[in-house]
């Protein structure tokens, strides 16, 4: 009998929550070291197949990013097209990154030691006892 409601997983749901979880302090980490503007952040995040999204995704982040004042905006010209929106980061921007990236070993070692197949069989042998 096929599970059916909602115990099923979709194909691909870990490494979209995974992805939606840390995109915006990925896109900040691409800001670190100067502006960006939305195509080339694009294409920064699309040489990794984690971190791959659409447009539909990135630009709406990047207006909530401007919202909450963690980057601002400015108008440059394009030796190939019309004027592009550059994003940089605040002094709060960076300090959001500068938390996140204080954070992540820690919250990435929790998860690792979980996952890892020793911690597995740890816990099922003290859930028999």
């Amino acid at each position: 009998m096929e599970p059916s409601g909602p115990s099923r997983r979709t194909p691909g749901k870990a490494a979209s929550q995974l992805r939606k979880g840390v995109l915006e302090y990925c896109v900040l980490a691409l800001m670190r070291d100067g502006p960006r503007y939305g195509v080339e952040l694009l294409r920064e995040l699309g040489e990794t197949e984690a971190l791959a999204t659409s447009q539909g995704t990135v630009y709406p982040l990047l207006s909530r990013l401007r919202r909450d004042e963690l980057v601002v905006t400015s108008w440059r010209e394009s030796d190939s097209g019309p004027p592009r929106r550059y994003y940089e980061l605040t002094e709060a921007g960076h300090a959001a990154l500068t938390e996140f990236a204080g954070t992540w070993p820690g919250f990435r070692d929790a998860v690792d030691s979980l996952l890892a197949p020793t911690a597995c069989a740890r816990r099922s042998g003290e859930a028999g006892e």
